[in-house]
């Protein structure tokens, strides 16, 4: 084994390497929307034990879609590390490969493609816990509402 062929291995490993760099910050940025999750879930939950919450019917509209939310970010993450893992097989068989066991460049079509397919369906899972939290969102619709049903019994005398 030469210094060139290990030098010449290092080389073609490098390439997934920016793929896995991906997928961290994907996971980063995942986790971050779980841990907001989470956050509006407990103070949901103590709003409604303490009696503080106004609406309990839309608070527990809320911690239901939050669940779900919960759930497609979990799958998310689960699939971005089933990615990972796939992505470090292939930097392994490509290094083996070069350097030592020919034959486990076989696999490197098949981690790297599995890494790309699973990729996609965690960004998929990505989409649509998205999708769930802007359709969530309400931005004051029932202010808007009682203010509206004002203004059509009061309108504004000029």
């Amino acid at each position: 084994m030469t210094s060139a062929l290990v030098s010449h291995a290092i080389q073609l490993a490098v390439a997934p390497v920016f793929m896995l760099a991906a997928v961290a910050a994907m996971i980063g940025a995942v986790a971050t929307r779980l841990a907001r999750i989470i956050d509006r879930a407990r103070v949901l939950d103590e709003r409604l034990e303490s009696g503080a919450q106004i609406n309990a019917e839309a608070a527990h509209w809320e911690l239901d879609r939050l669940k779900l939310r919960g759930r497609f970010c979990n799958w998310s993450v689960g699939f971005l590390a089933v990615c990972a893992m796939l992505i470090g097989a292939t930097v392994m068989a490509l290094f083996l490969g070069e350097t030592s066991l020919p034959l486990t460049e076989r696999l490197v079509p098949w981690t790297f493609l599995g890494a790309v397919a699973i990729f996609v369906l965690a960004l998929v899972f990505f989409l649509i816990e998205t999708l769930l939290a802007t359709h969530t969102l309400r931005f004051g619709k029932t202010q808007l509402r009682t203010q509206s049903r004002t203004q059509l019994r009061n309108p504004p005398r000029q």
